[in-house]
């Protein structure tokens, strides 16, 4: 096991449409694509195309649906190991203007208890907060073994505050620091009063705001990949996460400004393909656009406020 990712599987449906119909209306997509889904799963993918194939534990229904996504990670050499659902889940992604519009179909009612994983040769656990229970469970056994362990924090749930004290990366969205009522400066104090060795927020065009292993606060820049380049930002964010897990194993010896550099190309790239299969990086392609796109003009002000303390709505 090269590393453990754990999440919620969906099948995306992503397709370029002008407007949805209402009524009895009907319209055209003028482009379509069909493929694998999730935060953590697109992640493990995006990990698997770089060249380190992990295990994956997640959802998986005994329906065509699920067939399909197992033949899809089969391409990819990444070993499932099924937590059963009744049904598949999906996604109906409609990107537009740099934004994406979502309608999730989702069956998270897990059959069985987690199962048991041997953690022999893992050298990374990355999880998107699905299956809580499964989360909390690697989480603390990772710790224990010494094995990285990297949280993508898409969204406030149930068990966020726990989980960060097990976390040595947690790269979260703007949409946590919205929910919990903080600054993206304000998130870095949170994540490093939880113990977080590696912190940060995700700013979309703007960029990253994070800390490094010294807790120096800085701007990561996003690459300035023009507008009309920018085909569906959708997975951009997974596949990021994926490309420094792949970066933090595959090169253990650089500083994590480096893996997130290599990270920012790979989501940089995707940005600017249909769908997430179609997304996915080589090692070649993030050169490419590394090579071709300058960084935007790094905005400090990001980083200019006074609550830094990492005062939350889960702050005990």
């Amino acid at each position: 096991m090269h590393a453990l990712f754990v999440g919620q599987t969906y099948i995306d449906v992503t397709f370029l449409a002008d407007e949805l119909p209402t009524g009895d209306e009907k319209t055209v997509a003028r482009d379509y694509a069909i493929s694998f889904g999730g935060n953590a799963v697109t992640a493990a993918f995006a990990c698997a195309k770089l060249g380190l194939p992990p295990d994956l534990l997640t959802s998986i229904a005994d329906d065509w649906l699920g067939r399909m996504f197992i033949d899809m990670a089969a391409k990819y050499g990444i070993s499932v190991h099924h937590r059963k659902v009744h049904e598949s889940s999906l996604s109906f992604i409609m990107p537009r203007g740099g934004k994406r519009a979502i309608v999730r179909c989702r069956d998270d009612h897990y059959l069985h208890p987690v199962p048991p994983l041997n953690l022999q040769g893992c050298k990374a656990l990355h999880l998107d907060g699905h299956q809580a229970d499964a989360a909390m469970h690697y989480a603390k056994a990772c710790r224990e073994a010494g094995i990285l362990t990297s949280l993508d924090g898409g969204g406030l749930r149930s068990n966020t505050h726990e989980l960060l004290e097990f976390i040595d990366v947690a790269i979260v969205a703007e949409r946590l620091c919205e929910q919990m009522d903080l600054t993206p400066a304000g998130m870095l104090g949170y994540l490093k009063s939880r113990g977080c060795k590696i912190g940060g927020v995700t700013l979309g065009e703007r960029g990253l705001v994070w800390y490094d292993e010294t807790g120096q606060e800085g701007v990561l820049p996003a690459l300035d990949v023009p507008g009309d380049k920018v085909v569906d930002t959708n997975g951009a964010g997974d596949i990021f996460h994926g490309a420094y897990v792949y970066s933090a194993m595959a090169r253990p010896e650089l500083p994590w400004r480096e893996h997130f550099i290599f990270a920012r190309g790979a989501s940089s790239h995707a940005i600017q393909h249909l769908g997430n299969e179609a997304s996915l990086p080589t090692i070649a392609d993030i050169a490419q656009v590394q090579a071709q796109y300058p960084e935007k003009a790094a905005s400090r002000t990001l980083l200019d406020d006074s609550d830094t303390a990492g005062k939350s709505k889960l702050t005990a």
